[in-house]
């Protein structure tokens, strides 16, 4: 980031960081008001724009979570096209759900997935439209401060913690780092395999967390490529095609395995065009295998390309592995069992 630039950027993040303490200072004053729900819920967050995984460890609870109790996600479902509490069903589509709750479908086409842009009307309609449920995983509603979330997760990025960035625009923060104190357990994402006792400690250090806070660690695992993508050349021709926040852990896992690897780079959420159609197509036609996450595929999945092209579309599958699995779990299920 050069100078000029900082020079509005510096003054902008402290006018929002002053607007955004003001707001968390009139909650915690009960000058605006929260609500607490009558069902447990578990939020997994962040204090960023994005790009921290939320995604990955929603699914990781999902399945962790609905052998033993009723679950149910809610998500303010961010660009769709519907409007106010949107319950899936057999016909859902991404312009329905947005484009991360149309992946949690696929994936969990049992599993009731509401969007609600107010958190609070979208746990009522659905404890109200399903009497049995027993938790509501929040997707992304750290911020939304009229819910009290009964346990909060927040994740922050290993190469990037919360504790070194800044407020937008001069940084990722979307809230004041102060209020990490809300939640109950974090979880630093994107840590890499070979991560040691000494790196773990050195990240425990940089966050200063408080005593009553726990501290998990996490990495993305991609799933293994099809046997017929596998035996494929490093010389292969390969695009891919990306609409996310951070997408250079992917860039990198297909740059070890091919060597000649175009990347299409969309903004976050990216709602494709009629010329964005047109790039890929072109792009496409140079490429043997064209790679995407599932994200991406959610909205790629209904653009008019041409069948050739829709067949070398690869989603590749990722999940996140956490460490200290059951230490998590247990805190969250003790939470979960003190209220039902």
């Amino acid at each position: 980031m050069n100078v000029l630039s900082l020079i509005w950027r510096v003054p902008a993040s402290w006018l929002y960081g002053l607007v955004v303490a003001i707001r968390n200072e009139l909650y915690d004053m009960h000058l605006l008001r929260s609500y607490k729900m009558s069902v447990p819920t578990v939020c997994v967050g962040n204090l960023t724009v994005g790009g921290t995984g939320k995604t990955p460890h929603i699914e990781w609870l999902v399945q962790a979570l609905t052998d033993k109790y009723q679950v149910a996600v809610l998500s303010r479902g961010y660009k769709r096209k519907s409007k106010g509490f949107v319950l899936s069903n057999a016909h859902s589509t991404v312009n329905d759900l947005g484009d991360e709750c149309m992946q949690l479908h696929r994936k969990f086409p049992y599993l009731p997935i509401a969007v609600c842009r107010d958190r609070v009307e979208g746990v009522r309609r659905l404890k109200e439209q399903l009497p049995d449920l027993q938790v509501v995983l929040l997707d992304d509603a750290f911020q939304h401060r009229r819910l009290i979330c009964g346990f909060n997760i927040l994740l922050t990025i290993a190469d990037n913690l919360y504790t070194n960035d800044h407020l937008l625009p001069w940084g990722r923060l979307r809230d004041n780092k102060q209020q990490s104190h809300r939640a109950d357990v974090v979880i630093v994402t994107k840590c890499q395999p070979q991560m040691t006792d000494l790196d773990r400690r050195t990240l425990i250090n940089q966050l200063h967390l408080p005593p009553y806070q726990h501290i998990f660690f996490s990495q993305t695992q991609y799933a293994p490529l099809p046997p017929n993508i596998d035996i494929l050349s490093p010389q292969t021709p390969v695009l891919l095609i990306t609409g996310i926040a951070q997408p250079n852990d992917l860039l990198h896992f297909l740059q070890q395995r091919f060597h000649h690897l175009q990347h299409l780079a969309f903004a976050d959420h990216h709602s494709f065009s009629k010329s964005d159609c047109k790039q890929i197509e072109q792009a496409a036609q140079q490429a043997t295998v064209v790679f995407t996450t599932e994200k991406d595929w959610s909205r790629l999945e209904s653009l008019p390309l041409s069948d050739t092209c829709r067949q070398k579309i690869f989603p590749i599958p990722i999940k996140a592995q956490v460490r200290e699995e059951n230490d998590v779990l247990q805190l969250i299920e003790r939470y979960i069992r003190s209220c039902i």
